[in-house]
């Protein structure tokens, strides 16, 4: 056989997991057993051998040194995001949450945005020796996320706060001259050509003054992990800017502020409680109780939508404030993974009060919060544009 035809079987045999059922023919030894190894503990493999000719069958024991040494194999053996994915599936899979209760397990582990959910959930079981690793962990996992994506946030809502203040008798190099031709349309001289501006209208400098009110509004319902955890990142860092007055609510059945606090994501995460029930309605009775100026306000609502208050007076209280002025946006999830189980009827409520809900991956989020501060049509994703109703 040629080498390509040994390779693709080689990859077969490690997909499939040996056995005679497999019929690739193929053995494995040195690197490519113990990989085989790993992956039989957590998938399993039928009736193969292992590396050490032991009956193969998926489980990692239930003592945390066979899981450490099983998180340090597939570090060896597999790039970083494969080694993520098989962690969450172990965890899913094998329920090895309680392990994870261990200072040493959570040194062994790669952390990220799935990881730090996980922590979140098992919040209230954890013991003190724990917390301060698991505070470390969430640590990591939050400074690599602000360094990813706090300066891009930054400059594409100070661009959209500058073109969204709209100054009266602006200097020449402030003029918005789309908006002040619009604005004059009415003053077109046909004989000349040219147009009178009577009314100039100018960007606003943001960092001279408030210019915007921001809401973020986060269901931490356990499906929601992932999104508590980007969008307290996200907080903190519209926190940081001035020309915003950036407010923090997290809820299930509870509705907890946790504005002051919105300087270190860290200590919002460890303020919320993932799991438990879910009141939208009660939980934007409270946003609503906070709007002061209407007219410069975004609500952002990060939720499945899976209400268990009263659905009706929620719809309501989203109509009275977009009826009010408020810019009110609704994201099924803040998150890396697409559009998520959501209650679609909630939804196409929500759509047909011009309040349409999708799924935001992190990297176009500053591009949707830069849209609802200048007013303009969201940039909803074309994979997830079908689920607007």
């Amino acid at each position: 056989m040629s080498g390509a035809t040994d390779e693709r079987l080689r990859r077969w045999r490690l997909v499939l997991g040996g056995g005679d059922a497999d019929g690739t023919g193929c053995g494995l030894a040195g690197q490519d057993a113990a990989m085989d190894g790993a992956l039989t503990a957590l998938y399993g493999g039928g009736d193969a051998k292992g590396a050490r000719g032991q009956e193969r069958s998926a489980g990692l024991g239930g003592s945390a040194p066979s899981v450490a040494r099983w998180l340090g194999d597939i570090r060896t053996y597999f790039p970083s995001s494969v080694v993520q994915v098989m962690q969450r599936d172990a965890i899913d899979r094998l329920g090895l949450s309680t392990l994870l209760l261990e200072p040493e397990m959570l040194e062994a582990v790669d952390a990220d945005v799935h990881l730090v959910g996980t922590l979140l959930s098992l919040n209230k079981a954890m013991p003190e020796t724990t917390k301060e690793t698991a505070r470390a962990v969430v640590r990591k996992v939050v400074d690599d996320l602000e360094k990813r994506l706090a300066t891009r946030t930054r400059s594409t809502l100070t661009g959209a706060l500058d073109r969204s203040a709209r100054v009266s008798r602006p200097r020449h190099h402030d003029i918005d001259w789309n908006r002040t031709i619009a604005a004059n349309l009415k003053n077109y001289l046909p004989e000349h050509g040219t147009i009178v501006p009577e009314r100039l209208i100018g960007y606003g400098r943001a960092s001279q003054s408030v210019k915007k009110e921001v809401i973020l509004c986060i269901d931490q319902s356990g499906s929601m992990a992932a999104s508590v955890v980007y969008a307290s990142v996200f907080g903190a860092v519209l926190g940081s800017m001035r020309s915003l007055n950036t407010r923090l609510v997290v809820f299930d059945t509870n509705v907890v502020d946790l504005t002051d606090q919105l300087d270190d994501p860290v200590d919002v995460l460890c303020g919320t409680q993932l799991g438990g029930g879910t009141d939208i309605n009660r939980a934007l009775a409270y946003c609503q109780s906070q709007i002061t100026r209407p007219a410069d306000t975004v609500v952002v609502l990060i939720s499945d939508l899976y209400e268990g208050g009263i659905r009706d007076e929620m719809l309501k209280r989203v109509a009275a404030m977009k009826a009010s002025g408020v810019q009110f946006v609704t994201l099924l999830a803040l998150s890396d993974e697409g559009t998520p189980a959501y209650d679609r009827e909630h939804a196409a409520a929500l759509a047909a009060l011009d309040a349409p809900a999708f799924a935001c991956t992190p990297d176009l989020f500053p591009d949707v919060m830069a849209a609802a501060i200048e007013r303009r049509p969201l940039p909803i994703p074309d994979t997830t544009a079908g689920n607007r109703t």
